[in-house]
């Protein structure tokens, strides 16, 4: 996966000059649309994130998780009252998409740039310890992320970027999701979204430079239990009453596995601004919406495999789950697909003119 930005830069390089050449533009599908849906009947959500900050206005709060409440998928299935399997548009009209729907739920446009099952790059290798493989996955897929944060940040000839606080003056993933900053105080803070990245790209670095937190030490590194033997930890055989979490092993602390949640779900915001936002402009004026969609469906894929990411926390993008699930791309055993609505990924595929 590391190997798909390869030809990223020398490409943008090449594009960010403006050419007096005619953009590419996407094709205008004719199938049919769903019926519009009715406006939201609820505000749109603000969601608090807390990181540190170099700015002595901005603090390190701990990140609250998104309300616990269940994902759209799970809740839209049946009208309670009929007990009648709702269709594919109902479901997407439950979702309040814009009108028309954004090209990236175009199944012509969600196409990868690898075919396989990518299970085979989450599944953990049976000799390796649990946290070692989580911390790896944090690492791989923070790299490909901010590859392509690195494009939104390229600068143009007047000086400026594509994502500013002109074109994006708050941190959002459509116009029903919006995320917002704790400061020092603990209050919620609108941040323009180059902004609210950047302090984010700072946060999770410094939580992977942190040696107490990711160890580097190779001695310190040690193998997943042979299940065939026993699944009990061995500190435990030795002393039942100590206590024992993920990553104890390799010298990963006690709250390991919740700061690596923060970090999925910090990462799965970025993710979600990118497609609402700038899915088109750059990356499918580029020709990089193939290398976008096969990084997000691999980081979806091992997000819900190794529970970084739980189903209310996918809302933003759950939309494109439901279309991979329905169309292969998340196999029938993963958790992503678990989590998705198969039926209003079946519309979207219809609505692009395309068989399951």
């Amino acid at each position: 996966m590391s190997n798909l930005f390869s030809g990223i830069n020398a490409r943008f390089r090449g594009a960010s000059a403006k050419t007096t050449a005619p953009p590419k533009s996407p094709t205008s599908s004719t199938a049919s649309q769903p019926p519009p849906p009715p406006p939201p009947s609820a505000p749109q959500e603000h969601i608090s994130q807390g990181s540190q900050s170099s700015s002595a206005s901005l603090a390190a709060p701990k990140v609250p998780p998104l309300p616990n409440s269940p994902s759209l998928s799970q809740t839209i299935g049946m009208d309670e009252s009929s007990g009648v399997m709702a269709g594919g548009d109902d479901i997407i009209a439950s979702y309040h998409l814009p009108r028309p729907l954004p090209l990236w739920l175009n199944a012509q446009y969600a196409k990868h740039i690898v075919k396989g099952n990518f299970m085979t790059l989450s599944a953990r290798p049976k000799t390796v310890e649990q946290g070692e493989w989580i911390a790896h996955q944090v690492v791989e897929h923070y790299r490909n992320l901010w590859n392509f944060v690195r494009v939104l940040h390229e600068k143009e000839e007047d000086g400026s970027s594509i994502c500013n606080s002109t074109s994006c003056p708050r941190m959002s993933a459509g116009a029903n999701h919006s995320f917002t900053w704790l400061n020092r105080q603990r209050e919620p803070v609108e941040l323009p979204a180059f902004e609210y990245m950047t302090l984010m790209q700072r946060w999770i670095s410094g939580k992977i430079d942190d040696t107490n937190i990711f160890p580097t030490d190779p001695s310190g590194v040690s193998y997943a239990h042979n299940p065939a033997i026993t699944t009990t930890p061995l500190s435990q055989l030795t002393n039942p009453s100590e206590p024992e979490w993920i990553g104890k092993r390799s010298g990963f602390p006690d709250k390991f596995v919740e700061i690596c949640q923060m970090i999925f779900r910090q990462m799965f915001r970025v993710y979600a601004h990118l497609y609402w936002a700038h899915f088109v402009e750059p990356f499918y004026h580029l020709n990089l919406e193939k290398q976008l969609n096969s990084c997000f469906s691999h980081f979806v894929l091992t997000a819900t495999a190794l529970d970084m990411l739980k189903p209310p926390e996918l809302e933003p993008m759950q939309p494109l789950i439901d279309l991979w699930a329905a169309n292969g791309t998340f196999p029938p055993e993963s958790k992503a697909y678990e989590y998705a609505n198969i039926r209003a990924g079946e519309r979207l595929l219809q609505l692009a003119g395309m068989n399951q």
